[in-house]
């Protein structure tokens, strides 16, 4: 029929059967035609469809829409012409066949359709549709058949049908010319994201991203280059999607959850009674038993909680991409076996010298075409795989910040803070890595199939023997990697112990130096290390006999398989269509079975994640329902019977509260410790479970908690949270929360930059923080809790009147005040008196007085203990207070206000452990501010800057590594040994390209023998010799391994050595500049990553890069013209390198970058979660994390992006690789036999993968070797003096203990002013001297002068005719005991914290702990002195971690005793404790005393007032009182009137 429709021959096979072959002309012209049309017109319809649906504004007119429109609309003036001549060449007789009529009309209907389609597009963001690229790209290779013959018969014949080929050439050449255009992008106004607007071709080879990778290039990037996220992809849309299915399935498992329960309570109800008719005579034991798994049982219940609902879910929200990249996977699987069946045609190609010439070029087009189809499948596959990935991890990291936002007590009870972190840091990437291999699952299964059956089809039944081996080495693998898991594991749990060790030194590093115990905790970390490196080696070890086995595989089973298949029967001659075609097919078996095993740990470690998971998303909302709030009500608060718990399983804590407040009253709360004051409050803002009875409140609450909560930011972000700026109500608050002085003295002001957890600011200013957040709040309810306890006296009185009292700023407010201030509450409207969880009285001051009930009796006792102070506090007359409380003078600057520059320089807070933000201070504005309150403002607006941001910003290195790094790293490992290994991977290099040669030599037999007359001792050599070239490849992979594990464990151990040495030995200075996590994190991560990451990657890169040069070699050696093609190869497979690799690795540092603040910004909500939620601010804090999310993931979604640009680019020069030795072995045909054209591919095929790895552990190694750099940077901090010099001090030294200042000078860094100016004095043998002064007046930089942990500006200071600056460190530090202000212990025993060196018997340690008073309490514990302490000493008391210290110092028993003094820490009772024993135990040594109370030094000989570095007062405390001085001022402030009046 269709030979009719053309009048010519439509299929005849002669026509391909001639070295000069062609289609004929007919079948070019129908089905050729008809596939690209058939193609556009199916699916046109649904693309126009789907624009009209999804259709935005439309877009203006561009110039390369009209060019497009334009070269269309040519094609329809040439399908007209065409037409039109076709009709006038039509003259009545039939010789014009009907196909010249109908193409011309088709093409009409088809260039309109198109037009349309074109048009249509301008109301999408994406100009360019995929299908009409498609349709273009068939169409001009469908079209290029006919234009080769057209071409040849017009060559033959000049003059036939000339018009016509004329128009179809104009023709081809407008297709070809669209094709380009549409390969261009439009940029679109309503989107800068280019991946959006990209066309087809731009956005299958990521070519849209080029202009990054040149941005990158040029300049480090930062996250404005980077782009923002799809709408689609936003963390809000992911979760509000992810949301809507995970509400369902939760409910459908909370559902199965309750039916398994109702089923094993009946179960159970039918055993006990079967048990109870048991024998009842039961031994002891089996009760004892019974007891414990009772126990066990109980702890297991908890367990329950819904399961596998998560998965159900996230498939639901993403099962579109996951389709997707099944299809493009798939279709990638299956191409990749024709990569072996094109290798056979080749081979027999060249090995028949009969076959045309074009079907070698036609194969060859065929691997290049099928390669690139392959590649772009495969990197479309990542991308989705790796988006799914990214989408999976921002998903449940946002659901469980939402989650934490509302989790129950209960629930949040089970996580500390930390493992609530690790379940958004760790569990979320876990499920992020499973998705991306997700699809291998299925993919290796299928891949291990066909390669099975294609293997099947080349050698028969003797490839079992072949795979019979992989299958056994899989789980001598499994083993072995389960046992290298099992290493690990122990090796995480060293690590754990080592950076707590860490930690510890680094947040107690000033006791440490204190009394210069470096020595033995830095050998506690070495002893860990060890075991640390020993488990390392052991882990090396077995990955090179992993990689050995993997490495031998391959070779192990092609020698097995063909010695198989050569010795079973006789006439089975290896040739080499059938060795080359399996060697191709066993490389692709070997990626699915080493990925399988990874496949499933990975897997099962995500399951583990996913129960987590689960686990905590599933837990119980908090139950609010017993807060009420009504507007109407006529009382603020109202409890009604109300009883609340914290734990369910526990009894209530608050019992039957009945309790009205009406509006605008202050009501304090008081009652002693545990009596559940602060219960209270929490049951108020609806942080308890409710027993029963219920609250109802009125309006709005602001939150004042116990322990403040500090956000990371600044003063001013703090106090507004989130609020709009009201500048005169902003400044009313600062002033009545006495925050002025202290804004005054932190560098910059209200805009000073807090570190993490407040580390920067003193309790004090905390919580007057805390405080003035709340007032700002314009709320109706206000419970403050516990607000004064850390403030001074004075400045608390000032709160008192200024915020809470009656004419404070809150006056007509509802108040509820905890407070332990007794002198405050004749000023409440109603006191209500707490105790063991219920009210026991509660009326007026007056009232409660008057009914001498529970309330007087506290009241008396109260006021007996406390000295003169107190009664102060209590009659002083408040009127005075309201002159000067407008501005302080200059003495009278609050205690704690500037404590932070020279208290904090030398007392370590306690949260420093846990913070990584640390205290450098200008003390040069503060000391300007203290000097003269009217320095000019010109100054002022200079100074604070300078300190105002905290640290020194994080060095972040940009730009390449250099090139020292690499060198320090191989000189740590060894030369010898580097040389060692290098020597012995190019050895199996050598045996590698020597199997191949050989192989292809015992192919060519089959040519000169058959099978018939195949020699014995022939085949036999040719198998022993392969088999141990194969043997050699392995054995020298084993050696060059081992060698490599000790090589890095060796130079890990350097690298640790140096850089805990040297940080040990730094001077305090760079630990005050420096926050402990930025320390410890080179323990960490820099040491981890040297530890693990960095030798596998450069092993991997010397493998990748020996492994490309032997194939390179090998296809030259065959071909040597195809040196021509590598060069201009490998000079672009360079320099696309370079450019990734400046972009990916600035990318990476983005991402950890912008990571970070996503867990920190957690960790704080997390601590702060009742300050949220007492004031409400849930949606504000999920706001600011989806962005910070946001933030993360477009670096994240760049870096992807980046790596599949990159993969494209190489594979198309791997596929390139293969074109060219393709070609070349057509060309070179005649010279080349088959066996040299099967070696040379199967190893050119390999190339692709190879050439992607060497450039990914390239930018690796980069990324890695970092950690060696940051190392080395802290490796170069400068010394403080040596511990130990030549000169010692004389045996027995200092004898005496006197100690004598010259002209004394001293300063905290060298860009400040001084702090100590010339002090001159001395201090005799067993003298007791005082030291006061105000803040910042120099006390504690005396202290630290004498230990020299600052070193002196000028002058010195002698002790027993030692100048100290002349003996080493360790001998100073020694001789000196100090009982420091913040008591800091470590975790370990209780001996250990006393005695780290074991220097005292166990006698001399209870003796010191009995002088300490703690003798009763540590022989009450269990263990001892063997107790564990633990972290920061958080299971003692503060009183008890105050008398350990005075424990040391007893053991001690220096000559010279300095006591800072501490001030909060302790209660009355402690304190009188320790001043008696130190009066007793201390009498005959000189002791240096830092008040900060005065009447605790008046009994001292001598006193010196400090101010402004140099001493104005030395004298008697009697002397001092007599001349009013300085000394005597600040007595009468604390209201001490002679010496006598200090009463205990």
């Amino acid at each position: 029929m269709l030979e009719k429709f053309c009048n010519s021959t439509f299929w005849n096979s002669s026509f391909l059967d001639s070295p000069e072959a062609d289609l004929p002309l007919c079948f070019e012209q129908t089905v050729l035609v008809w596939i690209p049309l058939g193609f556009l017109w199916l699916l046109a319809p649904w693309q126009l469809l789907h624009v009209y649906r999804t259709k935005i504004k439309r877009s203006s007119i561009t110039k390369l829409y009209l060019a497009k429109q334009v070269l269309v609309g040519f094609l329809l003036i040439l399908a007209a012409i065409e037409l039109v001549l076709v009709l006038t060449e039509d003259s009545g007789e039939a010789t014009v066949p009907a196909i010249r009529y109908t193409n011309p009309s088709l093409y009409l209907g088809t260039w309109l359709l198109v037009l349309l389609i074109q048009y249509s597009r301008r109301w999408c963001v994406q100009k360019d549709s995929w299908f009409l690229s498609l349709f273009w790209i068939l169409s001009i290779l469908c079209g290029s058949f006919q234009f080769q013959t057209l071409i040849r018969t017009l060559l033959k014949d000049s003059n036939s049908n000339l018009a016509y080929s004329c128009l179809f050439f104009i023709g081809y050449a407008l297709q070809i010319l669209v094709l380009i255009l549409s390969a261009f992008s439009e940029k679109d106004a309503s989107s800068n994201n280019p991946s959006f607007t990209a066309s087809f071709l731009s956005s299958i080879t990521f070519s849209w991203y080029d202009s990054i990778v040149m941005k990158g290039y040029k300049q480090p990037l930062t996250l404005e280059d980077v782009w923002d996220v799809d709408e689609q992809i936003t963390t809000k849309a992911l979760v509000s999607k992810f949301e809507k299915y995970m509400v369902e399935e939760l409910q459908k498992a909370r559902k199965t959850l309750q039916k398994q329960q109702q089923r094993n309570t009946q179960g159970k109800s039918g055993e006990r009674l079967h048990d109870l008719n048991k024998n009842q005579s039961q031994s002891q034991d089996i009760l004892v038993l019974e007891e414990v798994k009772k126990k066990k049982k109980k702890s297991g219940t908890t367990e329950k909680f819904p399961k596998s609902w998560l998965v159900k879910s996230l498939f639901k929200t993403f099962y579109v991409i996951l389709l997707k990249s099944f299809l493009l996977k798939l279709v990638f699987d299956l191409l990749t076996f024709l990569n072996p069946q094109l290798l056979k045609l080749l081979i027999s190609f060249a090995n028949d010298p009969d076959m045309y010439v074009w079907t070698g070029y036609f194969y060859s087009v065929l691997f290049f075409v099928v390669a690139l189809i392959q590649s772009l499948c495969l990197q479309s596959y990542f991308q989705m795989c790796f988006m799914l990935g990214v989408n999976v991890r921002t998903t449940i990291m946002a659901s469980i910040y939402k989650k934490a936002l509302t989790l129950s007590n209960q629930a949040r009870k089970q996580y500390t803070i930390g493992e609530t972190v690790n379940l958004m840091s760790v569990d979320a990437q876990k499920l992020m890595d499973v998705t991306n291999f997700i699809h291998l699952l299925w993919s290796n299964v299928l891949q291990i199939a066909l390669s099975i059956y294609f293997l099947w089809a080349e050698l028969g039944p003797s490839i079992l023997a072949g795979v019979g081996v992989m299958i056994l080495l899989i789980p001598v693998n499994g083993l072995l990697a389960s046992k290298s898991r099992a290493i690990q594991v122990k090796n995480m749990k060293n690590k754990d112990k080592r950076l707590k060790i860490m930690n510890e030194i680094l947040s107690g590093i000033k006791i440490l130096k204190y009394f210069a115990w470096e020595p033995s905790f830095k050998n506690q970390v070495h002893e860990l290390r060890k075991k640390e490196l020993k488990n390392l080696l052991t882990f090396g070890q077995m990955q090179s006999v992993m990689v050995f086995l993997l490495y031998l595989t391959p070779v192990l089973v092609s020698v097995i398989t063909f010695s198989v298949y050569t010795l079973v029967d006789s006439n089975n001659v290896l040739d080499a269509e059938k060795a080359f075609t399996s060697i191709t097919l066993f490389n692709i078996l070997r990626f699915p079975l080493s990925m399988l095993p990874m496949v499933i740990s990975s897997l099962l470690q995500a399951s583990v994640s996913r129960e987590r998971l689960e686990k905590y998303l599933g837990g119980d909302d908090l139950d609010t329902s017993a807060i009420r709030r009504d507007s109407s009500s006529d009382k603020a608060v109202q409890f009604s019977e109300a009883s609340f718990t914290w734990d369910r399983d526990s009894e209530a804590t608050i019992r039957d509260v009945n309790l009205d407040i009406m509006p605008g009253q202050l009501v304090a709360v008081v009652g002693t410790v545990g009596s559940g004051k602060s219960s209270l409050m929490s049951a108020m803002l609806g942080e308890m479970e409710d027993v029963h009875g219920h609250i109802t409140i009125k309006g709005t609450i602001a939150y004042v908690p116990q322990q403040s909560w500090i956000q990371n930011g600044t003063i001013k972000d703090n106090i507004l949270f989130g609020s709009e700026l009201d500048e005169k109500r902003y400044q009313q608050v600062l002033e009545a929360c006495a925050l002025l002085p202290d804004l005054e003295v932190l560098p910059g002001g209200d805009l000073a930059e807090i570190g993490e957890k407040g580390i920067n600011l003193s309790g004090g200013q905390k919580q007057r923080i805390s405080l003035a957040r709340a007032t700002y709040q314009n709320s109706d309810i206000y419970v403050l809790d516990d607000p004064l306890s850390a403030v001074d006296a004075h400045v608390g009185r000032h709160i008192f009147n200024k915020v809470l009292g009656p004419n404070g700023l809150l006056k007509g407010k509802t108040r509820l005040l905890v407070t332990h201030s007794i002198h405050f509450l004749p000023q409440v409207d109603e006191i209500v008196v707490l105790g063991n969880g219920t009210i026991l009285e509660k009326g007026s001051y007056n009232t409660l007085l008057a009914k001498k009930g529970l309330f007087a009796k506290i009241l008396k006792t109260f006021t007996k203990q406390t000295g003169p102070e107190g009664e102060a506090t209590v009659n002083e007359d408040s009127e005075e207070d309201d002159d000067c409380g407008l501005m302080p003078s200059v003495e009278e600057i609050p205690e704690e206000v500037a404590s932070l520059t020279m208290k904090r320089e030398n007392s370590l807070h306690r949260t420093l452990s846990r913070s990584s933000r640390s205290r450098s201070r200008h003390q040069k504005s503060l000391r300007n501010s203290l000097k003269t309150r009217n320095v000019n403002t010109l100054k002022e607006e200079e100074e604070p800057v300078k300190g105002q941001k905290l640290i020194k910003k994080e060095f972040i290195q940009t730009g390449k590594v250099k090139f020292s790094i690499y060198l320090k790293y191989l000189r740590a490992i060894g030369w010898y040994l580097i040389f060692l290994i290098i020597f012995a991977y190019v050895i199996n290099s050598v045996a590698y390209i020597g199997s191949n040669l050989w192989l292809s030599g015992w192919t060519n037999d089959s040519k000169a023998f058959n099978g018939t007359n195949y020699p014995a001792s022939q085949r036999d050599m040719r198998i022993g010799v392969y088999g141990v070239l194969g043997l050699a490849q392995g054995v020298f992979v084993l050696m060059a391994n081992l060698l490599s594990a000790h090589g890095s464990t060796h130079a890990s151990n350097i690298l640790h050595r140096q850089l805990l040495n040297n940080i040990l030995q730094a001077p305090m200075s760079f630990f005050d500049t420096t926050p402990t996590g930025r320390i410890v994190n080179r323990f960490a991560g820099d040491i981890s990553t040297v530890d693990d990451t960095l030798p596998q990657s450069l092993r991997s890169w010397i493998l990748c890069f020996l492994g490309i040069i032997s194939t390179l070699v090998m296809i030259c050696t065959a071909t040597p013209v195809f040196i021509i093609v590598i060069i201009p190869l490998s000079i672009i497979y360079v320099s696309i390198q370079i450019f990734y690799v400046a972009t990916s690795r600035q990318l990476k540092r983005l991402d950890s970058v912008t990571r970070s603040p996503i867990y920190s910004h957690f960790s704080e909500t997390v601590s702060g979660l009742s300050v949220i939620r007492a004031f409400e601010h849930q949606q504000r804090f999920l706001k600011h994390n989806e962005v910070g999310i946001d933030t993360n993931q477009k670096c994240v979604f760049s870096w992807i992006v980046s790596n599949r640009w990159l993969a494209v680019r190489l594979e198309l020069i791997g596929n390139l690789i293969v074109f060219f030795s393709s070609l070349m072995m057509v060309i070179y045909k005649a010279t080349l036999s088959g066996d040299t054209v099967g070696f040379v591919l199967s190893n050119a095929l390999n190339i692709t993968q190879t050439l992607n790895w060497l450039v990914r552990m390239t930018s690796e190694i980069e990324t890695n070797i970092v950690a060696v750099e940051r190392i080395n940077e802290y490796i170069k901090v400068e010394n403080e003096a040596p511990w130990v010099t030549d000169k010692r001090p004389p045996p027995g030294w200092p004898s005496k203990g006197e100690i004598r200042f010259n002209n004394y000078q001293v300063r905290y860094r060298p860009e400040l002013d001084l702090v100590l100016r010339g002090i001159t004095c001395d201090i005799r043998s067993m003298e007791k001297i005082g030291v006061v002064g105000r803040t910042g007046a120099g006390k504690s930089s005396l202290t630290n002068g004498l230990f020299r942990i600052l070193e002196a500006a000028g002058g010195q200071i002698i002790i027993d005719g030692v100048d100290i600056a002349s003996i080493g460190l360790h001998d100073l530090r020694e001789k000196l005991t100090i009982i420091p202000q913040d008591p800091i212990l470590f975790s370990g025993s209780l001996r250990m914290n006393l005695d780290p060196f074991n220097h005292y018997s166990d006698e001399e340690i209870w003796k010191a702990l009995e002088l300490a008073h703690l003798k009763t309490f540590v022989a009450g514990l269990q263990l001892g002195l063997s107790h564990e302490v633990a972290e920061a000493g958080d299971n003692l008391s503060i009183g008890q971690r105050q008398l350990l210290c005075l424990a040391r110092a007893l053991l001690r028993k220096s000559k010279i005793l300095i006591m800072d003094e501490a001030t909060a820490a302790v209660d009355l009772e402690t304190d009188h404790l320790i001043q008696m024993t130190i009066q007793k135990e201390f009498s005959h040594c000189t002791t240096i005393t830092i008040a900060h109370r005065l009447h605790t030094i008046m009994d001292s000989d001598k006193i010196i007032v400090l101010d402004n570095g140099k001493i104005v007062e030395y004298g008697s405390p009697q002397e001092l009182l007599r001349n009013s001085g300085p000394f005597y001022l600040m007595a009468k402030e604390a209201g001490i009137e002679n010496v006598n009046s200090t009463s205990f």
